[in-house]
């Protein structure tokens, strides 16, 4: 069976949470902000509980990578980083290492991606094609390895995995990512391939990091606050690499300036 049981609730908190993902990204400056630093902080504070074995041992890591997505979409980019490191470097300190400076890094990286490429012109274009590419990855995936099956991936990381979910999952995110532009208006060249092909990739690897560290330590999903996917972390795992490797692909290309053409328009 393709479905199974699970299938219906993961399919109705896709839909909620993939519009709310969408109005956040439509609305633009502060109203995104918001949603990317409500977002980043429940990862930091699933990471905790994952991690150090309470969501409290870190609470105030988490709030405070809250304030950098703040002060970042009210165009402070600089002041963020410069909160951001401070936090890793205080999370370093405190301990314990290195999961506490990890976690700050990995949902800091999360939200501030994802705001460094709403930004510009083509900003709205840019966090659509990257939804794109990283939700098409992960629906290709699931059903693909349902449907076929085969030799798994890795399942010494993650034992339900295979060889057919994965390219599934690269396949339809050639056709998912290619259709977003074609609607946005942008030309379709073979460069972007390349880039759908990097960030589907990178967002496998984001779901295999995921699966790695809860069972590093023992916890089947990050959290309860998604019916059917688990926690906020198991939701976007994949987005967490993916959304990083498109700003490094947008920041070689175009350079700081206007990472989200860099990303898109070749």
């Amino acid at each position: 069976m393709i479905g199974g049981r699970d299938l219906l609730p993961r399919v109705a908190s896709a839909i909620v949470l993939a519009a709310i993902a969408i109005l956040g990204a439509w609305l633009g400056g502060i109203a995104t902000a918001i949603l990317v630093a409500v977002a980043a902080g429940i990862v930091h504070l699933e990471w905790t509980g994952v991690t150090e074995g309470s969501q409290r041992a870190a609470l105030a890591f988490s709030v405070l990578i809250a304030v950098v997505m703040l002060v970042a979409g009210i165009g402070e980019v600089e002041i963020a980083a410069g909160i951001a490191v401070a936090a890793v470097v205080a999370a370093g300190v405190t301990g314990p290492r290195p999961w506490r400076p990890a976690g700050v890094v990995y949902a800091a990286v999360f939200g501030l991606a994802l705001l460094i490429l709403r930004e510009g012109d083509l900003g709205l274009a840019a966090i659509a094609f990257v939804f794109a590419v990283v939700w098409a990855t992960d629906i290709g995936a699931y059903f693909a390895g349902r449907a076929i099956g085969g030799p798994k991936l890795w399942p010494a990381v993650s034992p339900k995995k295979t060889w057919a979910g994965a390219i599934g999952g690269l396949v339809a995110a050639i056709i998912a990512g290619l259709a977003t532009a074609a609607v946005v208006g942008l030309p379709l060249a073979g460069a972007l391939v390349i880039v759908i092909v990097v960030m589907s990739v990178a967002g496998q690897a984001g779901d295999f990091f995921e699966s790695f560290i809860k069972r590093r330590f023992g916890v089947k999903d990050s959290g309860t606050i998604i019916p059917g996917h688990g926690g906020m972390m198991d939701r976007v795992d994949g987005l967490v690499f993916a959304a990083a490797v498109a700003v490094l692909i947008g920041f070689l290309h175009s350079g700081a300036t206007d990472v989200a053409r860099g990303l898109i328009s070749w």
